[in-house]
C-alpha cells in the first residue's frame, strides 16, 4: 500500500469552539452510548484505529486542518524522499519543528480513556504482556490493540503499551545508508544529522507520501484486524490506506465497529454505533473506571 497525497490533501472543517462541542456532546443519543458501552463489556480482544482528530484535541495541528501544520509547506517539499534528497535540510528544519509540537503536546483524556482500558483488561486477565511496538511478535490475540496512524507517540504517553505505529514515529531516525533505525528523543536533532555508524544521513522514520508502510507492521496490522471481536475508529478521516480499509475488512467478518468522530466519514455507512464529537468527552463515558 502506498500513501495518496491527493486523498489526503481534501480539506476538512476546523475545530468547534467550545460552547458547540459542548453543546454537540449533550445532543449524543444515550441509547449509542449505552451501546457503545455494552459492546466494550462484552469484548475479549478490541482492535483500536486512531488518526490525526485525536491528537488535534491535544493541539496538534493536522494536514487538513485550515491554517494547520502543512501550511507554507507543500507536500512534496517535505514529505516525500524526492523532497528530502532535493533539500534534507529543509525537511529537517519542518520535522524539527513537528518534533517541538509533539514535546510540548500531552495525552489528552482520550489517550488516557484507552490507556485505562488495556491496563483493566490486562490486570483482569492477569497478564501482565509486555509491549513489543511495532513487529510481528507473538501471533496471540491481545486484549486491545491500538493502530494509530498518528507518529507523535502519545498513546504511549499515556500509557497505552499494544500500540503500532502505522506511519512512523517522529521520535525514531533511519539511516539512509545502512538503514538502521534508532530512537532519537532530543527535540531538536542537528539539521544534518549522521548516522554514529557509517556517516550517512538520518531521516525521519515516518512513511511519506509515495513510500510503502513496514511489511512487518502490515502484517501486525492485518492480524489484530482479523482476530479483533470489536473495532473502535477514532479520529481519522477513513481516505488513507491501507488503515481506511480496516473496519471495513472487520465489518465483513460481522464484527461491530464503533466509529467516534466529530463528522461523518466513509466508515459512518458501515458502523454498528456512530458516535459524533470529541473523542476525549466521549471515551470517558463509555469507558469504565
Amino acid at each position: 500500500f502506498v500513501m495518496d497525497a491527493a486523498r489526503v490533501g481534501k480539506a476538512n472543517r476546523g475545530l468547534q469552539n467550545g460552547v458547540q462541542e459542548a453543546s454537540a456532546f449533550m445532543k449524543l443519543d444515550k441509547k449509542h452510548l449505552s451501546q457503545a458501552s455494552s459492546f466494550l463489556a462484552r469484548s475479549k480482544s478490541i482492535c483500536i484505529l486512531t488518526g490525526a482528530g485525536i491528537s488535534a484535541e491535544s493541539g496538534i495541528k493536522t494536514f487538513r486542518d485550515a491554517g494547520g501544520l502543512w501550511e507554507n509547506h507543500p507536500i512534496e517539499k517535505v514529505a516525500t524522499l524526492e523532497g528530502f534528497v532535493e533539500d534534507p535540510r529543509h525537511v529537517w528544519e519542518f520535522y524539527n519543528a513537528r518534533r517541538k509540537a509533539a514535546d510540548t503536546a500531552t495525552p489528552n483524556a482520550a489517550h488516557i480513556a484507552l490507556a485505562r482500558l488495556e491496563l483493566g483488561r490486562l490486570r483482569k486477565t492477569k497478564k501482565a504482556g509486555s509491549s513489543n511496538g511495532n513487529g510481528t511478535g507473538h501471533r496471540k490475540a491481545k486484549p486491545v490493540s491500538i493502530l494509530t496512524q498518528n507518529i507523535d507517540g502519545l498513546h504511549q504517553q499515556a500509557g497505552s503499551q499494544n500500540v503500532v505505529e502505522l506511519h512512523g514515529s517522529i521520535w525514531k531516525v533511519r539511516c539512509t545508508g545502512c538503514h538502521v533505525v534508532s530512537r532519537d528523543f532530543p527535540v531538536e536533532l542537528p539539521l544534518l544529522p549522521r548516522c554514529g555508524d557509517c556517516g550517512s544521513l538520518l531521516r525521519p522514520h515516518v512513511v511519506w507520501f509515495g513510500e510503502h508502510l513496514e511489511a512487518d507492521v502490515l502484517e501486525t496490522a492485518e492480524f489484530v484486524v482479523q482476530t479483533c471481536d470489536l473495532f473502535l475508529v477514532i479520529g481519522t478521516s477513513a481516505v488513507v490506506q491501507p488503515a481506511a480499509s480496516y473496519p471495513f475488512l472487520a465489518s465483513r467478518r460481522g464484527i461491530p465497529v464503533i466509529e467516534i468522530n466529530k463528522e461523518k466519514t466513509p466508515v459512518s455507512a458501515i458502523a454498528t454505533v456512530s458516535l459524533m464529537g470529541l473523542a476525549g468527552m466521549i471515551l470517558p463515558k463509555i469507558i469504565p473506571d
